[in-house]
């Protein structure tokens, strides 16, 4: 398809300022002050993401005209200490030296104790100040950690509200441990804030190729008679790492991989994949089909699930002769997995008896973030068992993808088929479209009102509710992972758990891309 069509000539500018005038009222967005106050500034994720993101969104101009920044954290700090910190990870060009000065002109630094009233008084004062005498609407983003949050939702409620425009709260996951904290943090936030008040962060809703997934099955007459348990034999979503801990394994090891990542990442594309049409594409009415698929899926038993922890590599370089347990933060003896694999099922009409596979792991062969429909077999072959599978997959990242595998008759005299597919390559189809970061998005979605792409509490619940048994049977008999070496697939009972429920690995097939420059994708290492 990438070769046969023109590439359209939209920049990453003209993108975004296409959703701005879809997102924005006009006389908001030049008339009325907003506020971005970054709970937490001193910490990774705000100096990361946080702050290049806005810096991002304020260049292009796709902010509210008057925006300001506050950044407010325990540490005593001045703002060009802020500035110094962020500045490595905000790409900033030449040419964007004017603007930058703008933007932390725009910036300022509060330091205050997350559970001293007085430091948000403080802070209320502050934010009065920048505009005063008008209704700004304030947006607080907690890249906080959740031993703090009770504290911090409690002041910010009693102190920081603005008095006539709109307050809206960002929370980052985890959302709790397991379904009881979690319910607990949802009861105290639903004390503080309404629902239309709180966004819970999952930044994959915020990937390209994640929203593309309800446009493709529902904006494609081609999908909608295919897409259910008489056509599809398996479902496998898949997030892969190369790289270990590194260095923050203390911090993993009291979460561990499903908690990271397939409670919620993994799960949540698996809605996608599995919910009905919605009746709209409003926010309540798409995350009400999202919550009726998590309600058709019973708790993950243990014998559905393969863990792995790695293991170094004698062969390796540098980081890759280092195991998990040789990270010094994470705690002597620790049993927590750094690699799942789980075999789901949807109770219902379309998915009965269709396994949804969810893999998810840390130092493994390469990069990859993907979901891929494999077919049932074509009934009343008559090729002598010369056809492969057809596969749907949807590459999240690296290398934006759609592509469906299929097969086609050799060329040449001789009558013989081989795979091939039809490709839908971002990167050659959309030559001249830098594709938004994630949080560019998610950000975007929280100043224009829109949460379809962010997780509501009953979501939530219904999330922990199929995880939460498996992680306390694994915590309390104190389950033994995989070992599996760095740079691997992972542990081979994973791949003999994905034969058992009726996966098919091909082998032979690699996506031609090599005219792309980019590298070959492998079908053989799913």
């Amino acid at each position: 398809m990438s070769n046969v069509t023109n590439p359209l000539p939209r920049t990453r500018s003209e993108v975004f300022r296409q959703l701005r005038k879809e997102l924005y009222d006009d006389d908001e967005f030049r008339q009325v002050p907003h506020i971005f106050v970054i709970m937490g500034a001193s910490g990774d994720l705000a100096k990361k993401k946080i702050y290049p993101t806005l810096w991002w969104l304020f260049k292009d101009r796709l902010l509210p005209e008057e925006t300001y920044f506050v950044g407010f954290a325990r540490s005593r700090l001045t703002l060009d200490d802020i500035c110094a910190a962020c500045l490595p990870y905000m790409k900033v060009k030449e040419e964007d030296s004017e603007r930058l000065s703008a933007f932390f002109n725009r910036n300022s630094y509060l330091a205050g104790r997350y559970t001293d009233g007085e430091s948000f008084t403080q802070l209320q004062c502050h934010l009065d100040s920048l505009a005063p005498g008008t209704a700004a609407n304030r947006l607080f983003y907690l890249a906080l950690p959740p031993t703090v949050y009770n504290d911090v939702t409690k002041n910010l409620r009693q102190h920081c509200m603005s008095d006539e425009g709109w307050t809206r709260v960002i929370v980052e996951k985890p959302f709790g441990r397991d379904l009881q904290s979690s319910e607990e943090l949802s009861t105290h936030l639903s004390s503080l804030f309404n629902e239309e008040q709180i966004y819970r962060i999952d930044h994959y809703l915020g990937k390209e190729m994640v929203q593309n997934l309800m446009v493709l099955r529902f904006g494609n007459r081609i999908f909608g008679p295919i897409w259910n348990r008489e056509s599809v034999a398996c479902v496998v979503l898949t997030f892969k790492e190369p790289f270990g801990t590194r260095g923050r394994g203390g911090y993993f090891d009291d979460f561990g991989i499903i908690r990271d990542v397939m409670q919620n990442h993994l799960l949540q594309m698996l809605t996608l994949v599995a919910m009905e049409k919605p009746t709209s594409t409003d926010s309540d009415d798409v995350r009400d089909e999202k919550v009726k698929v998590l309600k058709c899926i019973a708790p993950v038993a243990l014998s559905d699930v393969v863990l792995g922890q790695y293991v170094g590599n004698p062969e390796g370089e540098g980081e890759a002769k280092q195991g998990y347990l040789d990270d010094p933060t994470v705690p002597e003896g620790s049993c927590t997995a750094t690699f799942a694999t789980a075999v789901l099922y949807v109770h219902n009409e379309r998915w009965e008896g269709v396994p949804f596979i969810l893999r998810c792991g840390k130092a493994l062969n390469e990069r990859k973030a993907e979901v891929r429909l494999q077919f049932t077999d074509v009934p009343g072959d008559i090729f002598n068992s010369q056809c492969q599978r057809n596969e749907l997959v949807v590459r999240v990242q690296p290398d934006e993808a759609i592509y469906a595998k299929m097969m086609t008759k050799k060329p040449g005299m001789y009558f013989s088929t081989e795979e091939t597919e039809l490709d839908l390559t971002y990167r050659s189809r959309y030559r001249d479209v830098k594709l938004p970061d994630a949080y560019e998005r998610l950000i975007l979605d929280v100043f224009s009102g829109s949460q379809m792409h962010f997780v509501r509490s009953d979501e939530l619940k219904e999330a922990w509710r199929i995880f939460t048994p498996l992680l306390h049977q694994i915590e309390a008999e104190r389950i033994q992972p995989m070992p599996y070496t760095y740079g691997s697939r992972g542990p081979k009972e994973a791949d003999e758990l994905l034969k058992r429920v009726g996966f098919h690995y091909g082998g032979t097939y690699k996506l031609h891309a090599l005219d792309r420059g980019m590298l070959p994708f492998s079908s053989d290492d799913k």
